[in-house]
C-alpha cells in the first residue's frame, strides 16, 4: 500500500494498547483523519514529540482499513508557550473543541487549518487580549463555513451611512430605524463595526493585527458569541 505525506496537527491524543497513540489529526486535504502511532509512547521513540496534542508537523504514513498507521514524523511547530500558560492553553483548547466540531474526514480544510495555525500562533507568540483572538477566530471560521454577515450596507433598507446594529436573527448590519422591529439587534460603536468588517475582510496573515478599546471589545465579544452559538446551534462555554 502507498505512503502518504502530509502536513497536520494533532487535535486529540489518547492511549491505545501498551505503548501506542489513537490520534485525531487535522490536515489541509484530508480534512480530519484517525491515526495510529505505534509505539509513540516509549521513552525512546522517535514519534514521541511529532504526536503530543497541538503539534504542527510532516507526516509519512500509509492507510489502514479503518485509520492511518503513521511511520515517521518531523516536527514543525509544538507551540512550546501555550503549554507554559495555563489561561493561553485553556482558550487554546477552547479553540480545538470548535475546529473538531467544524471539520470532518475527506473534506479540504486548509482555510480551516490555515486560520487554526494562525490561531494558536497569536495566542503561544503575543501578548493579545484572548477574548479578542478568541472573537476574531470564532467569527472567521463562521465566514469559512458559509455564514459571512453581510456588511456593506442595511440588509433591510440598503442604507449604507449613519449608525448600525448587528442582527443575530438576519445575519448582519442594520441601520437604526430597521432595527427597532428586530429584538436580535445589538448596538455597535463605529470601533465594534470596523473590526467585524476588517475580520471579515483582511488578509489570512493580517488577521490579528488589531487592537480594540475596552467597550468595543466588549461589544464585539459579545455579538460573536451570540452570532457563533446561533450558527452552530449549541452554545459554546470557556
Amino acid at each position: 500500500m502507498g505512503t502518504i505525506k502530509t502536513n497536520g496537527i494533532i487535535i486529540s491524543e489518547n492511549n491505545y494498547g501498551d505503548f501506542d497513540k489513537m490520534l485525531t489529526m487535522l490536515t489541509p486535504g484530508l480534512g480530519k483523519i484517525s491515526c495510529i502511532a505505534k509505539g509513540a509512547r516509549r521513552p525512546r521513540s522517535a514519534l514521541m514529540a511529532g504526536t503530543q496534542l497541538l503539534c504542527f508537523g510532516e507526516y509519512l504514513m500509509y492507510k489502514g482499513s479503518n485509520t492511518y498507521n503513521i511511520n515517521s514524523c518531523e516536527t514543525i511547530e509544538v507551540f512550546y508557550n501555550l503549554r507554559m500558560d495555563l489561561d493561553k492553553l485553556k482558550y487554546a483548547a477552547h479553540i480545538t473543541k470548535i475546529i473538531q466540531d467544524v471539520t470532518q474526514e475527506n473534506q479540504n480544510s486548509y482555510k480551516i487549518l490555515q486560520l487554526y495555525l494562525n490561531t494558536l500562533y497569536t495566542l503561544s507568540e503575543t501578548d493579545k487580549n484572548l477574548d479578542l483572538v478568541l472573537s476574531i477566530f470564532k467569527l472567521r471560521i463562521l465566514c469559512i463555513l458559509g455564514f459571512t454577515p453581510r456588511i456593506n450596507e442595511c440588509i433591510n433598507c440598503k442604507q449604507k451611512d449613519g449608525s448600525f446594529y448587528f442582527s443575530i436573527r438576519d445575519n448582519g448590519f442594520k441601520c437604526e430605524a430597521c432595527s427597532k422591529v428586530d429584538k436580535s439587534c445589538i448596538s455597535m460603536q463605529e470601533g465594534t463595526k470596523n473590526a467585524i468588517k476588517y475580520i471579515v475582510m483582511a488578509p489570512p496573515k493580517k488577521l490579528f493585527s488589531f487592537n480594540l478599546k475596552d467597550e468595543s471589545l466588549r461589544e464585539l465579544n459579545l455579538i460573536v458569541k451570540l452570532y457563533f452559538d446561533e450558527k452552530m446551534e449549541k452554545e459554546y462555554k470557556i
